[in-house]
């Protein structure tokens, strides 16, 4: 190695150990910042979870768009009331939001999910031209004639939502960010959350890395069905669309549309820390923490999950 090499090499050491101490500060006072508007929800803590049964789904058109580079599969309980979009995670697809569809609708409110490019029911699109979630996300809202929404996204899917909240804030009431990094390019950020995952976890099972264990034992039922979405999610090779913007911490302070951050105290992926320091950066944030609930809050906790949505949809913006 020689002397420049030596050189490049401890100057990107001394850059990301700034950078990480710069984020240990935010993250400091993120917990201070953000204390005023974060929730802890204890609800139903001292009973522990108790398996909670698939509602009956309200009637619902299912099409495919077929929109420029691919056809989105999707489903759509109609009427007059105001857009809500659900967009999934990297472990599931459209049909993941049995729980959401039905309490949703039932409040008053038009609901709607997709599958991405590549995800159960949608096609692939060419391999040289995936485009970006983002722009898939538009012109199926251009397909089915929504003006403007609120969006409700989790964990990977919450990397589409944010990357489009910051193309066209002006189509959006407000938005729900739930288990999720973001996709944030921050180096320190990065390694942050690296470092919460062990040497091989993305070969650990699905299940175990993003159900809570209280929700494991207290419902296998349960698991086994979400196990079963999960496998069924993306048939074919795995697709990661790029994005429009580089998401970083920065750039999450150019949000200004009303955002809820939803984190599970037991997410192996992110934990509440992580949403503080998200909530911390983004000015118009709340932040809810699910007790005994993993990287799947729309799925191991339901009830709290769907109350929180309704909430912030009818205080922000228009609601149903």
């Amino acid at each position: 190695m020689d002397d420049a090499e030596s050189g490049l090499i401890n100057e990107g050491r001394r850059r990301l150990l700034t950078g990480s101490a710069l984020l240990s500060a935010t993250m400091v006072l993120s917990a201070r910042t953000s204390a005023a508007n974060t929730c802890v929800d204890t609800s139903g803590a001292e009973a522990g979870i108790e398996p909670v049964p698939i509602p009956a789904q309200v009637p619902a058109k299912e099409g495919l768009a077929r929109l420029e580079g691919t056809s989105l599969w999707y489903w759509d309980t109609g009427g007059d009331g105001v857009p809500i979009v659900l967009l999934h995670p990297f472990t599931g697809s459209g049909h993941v939001w049995s729980y959401q569809q039905p309490a949703l609708s039932k409040a008053g409110f038009r609901v709607i999910g997709y599958s991405r490019r590549g995800f159960q029911g949608s096609e692939a699109g060419p391999a040289d031209n995936l485009g970006t979630g983002s722009g898939d996300l538009h012109n199926l809202l251009e397909f089915l004639r929504i003006e403007r929404f609120h969006a409700v996204a989790s964990a990977g899917g919450a990397f589409v939502a944010a990357d489009y909240a910051l193309l066209h804030p002006e189509r959006l009431y407000s938005i729900v960010l739930a288990c999720t990094i973001l996709g944030i390019q921050d180096a320190a950020f990065a390694a942050m959350t690296d470092g919460l995952r062990t040497p091989g976890f993305e070969n650990l099972p699905a299940h175990f890395r993003e159900l809570g264990p209280s929700y494991r034992a207290a419902d296998p039922a349960g698991t086994e069905l979400w196990k079963e979405l999960e496998r069924n999610s993306m048939p074919g090779q795995k697709i990661m669309q790029p994005y429009a913007n580089k998401i970083t911490l920065h750039k999450l302070e150019q949000l200004q549309i009303p955002t809820l951050l939803i984190a599970g105290d037991s997410d192996l992926i992110a934990p509440p820390p992580v949403g503080r320091l998200l909530a911390s950066r983004i000015p118009k944030s709340e932040l809810r923490i699910f007790t005994e609930c993993g990287h799947s809050a729309y799925w191991e906790r339901p009830l709290l999950f769907n109350r929180a949505v309704l909430e912030f949809a009818v205080k922000h913006g228009r609601s149903a």
